[in-house]
């Protein structure tokens, strides 16, 4: 259902009205996705026993022209918004070249137990700790659609991966790759063990090489965030990995060696 916007106080794309500040508070379960690739994934993927529910897209002119295909296969209920580009801005709040928002509803986030108890014998498990950058969280989900991670586990400090740039960053994996929150690390590594995946902690101070880790049929592999890493505790419960760098550099950023170790694991 395409309707015309002509001007940017208009009520009916009020969801859609400075962006940014949405992005920090009364959220309340929504998420803002941007850009043509995010759409297609978001779209081709309604209607799934895991998707999240699409309740708006607002297109500039030129873009709307472009996705035929995409808006013809929306269910008939999702009103499609398209404004002029001046007007696209006024309504975000800055330029927004991309020219494509799309207003979701995110599916209620599973259990952890659940989420694992689902999972099969061979199965590899991304747990994230205390991350609190969206490129960071972006690039991680990214990497964990990238190298077929079957879940991810964040703690309750990390930030929220569909927080709209996060979303962006991760080019929608953070849409499609099922995720759960735990309390914390500890909680992390115990409810993994119990379901039988052996729990791989990457540190700069692990005590063996991540290039001598033969992978188990369940694993999970644990990041923490970049400067303080991981608690000791946690290192403590889990077998400990290091990727080895040239002399005068100890430590890479987070996605970076999520890339690298889900590479590893995943044998592709």
């Amino acid at each position: 259902m395409i309707l015309p916007i002509a001007e940017a106080d208009d009520p009916r794309i009020a969801d859609f009205r400075d962006v940014r500040e949405r992005d920090l508070v009364g959220r309340q379960g929504a998420f803002m996705a941007e850009g043509e690739v995010v759409l297609r994934l978001l779209v081709s993927r309604l209607g799934g026993a895991d998707s999240h529910c699409l309740r708006a897209l607002l297109l500039s002119e030129a873009q709307a022209q472009r996705l035929g295909d995409v808006i013809a296969a929306l269910p008939q209920d999702v009103p499609v918004y398209v404004a002029g580009q001046k007007v696209m801005d006024q309504v975000v709040g800055f330029p927004i070249h991309r020219g494509i928002l799309a207003l979701g509803v995110a599916r209620p986030l599973p259990e952890p137990a659940a989420l694992l108890e689902r999972l099969g014998e061979r199965a590899l498990v991304v747990a994230a700790l205390g991350l609190t950058n969206h490129d960071n969280m972006g690039g991680i989900f990214r990497n964990a659609a990238a190298f077929g991670a079957d879940a991810v586990l964040i703690d309750a400090a990390c930030c929220d991966p569909l927080y709209r740039k996060a979303i962006r960053v991760s080019v929608g994996a953070s849409l499609v790759v099922p995720f759960a929150r735990v309390a914390d690390g500890a909680a992390a590594v115990e409810l993994l063990k119990a379901r039988g995946f052996e729990v791989v902690a990457l540190s700069p101070a692990g005590r063996e090489p991540l290039s001598r880790l033969v992978r188990p049929p369940r694993v999970a592999a644990l990041f923490g965030t970049e400067g303080p890493g991981l608690p000791d505790a946690v290192m403590a419960m889990t077998r400990t990995v290091a990727i080895p760098m040239a002399a005068g550099f100890d430590s890479l950023n987070v996605a970076t060696t999520s890339g690298i170790v889900l590479h590893h694991l995943s044998g592709v």
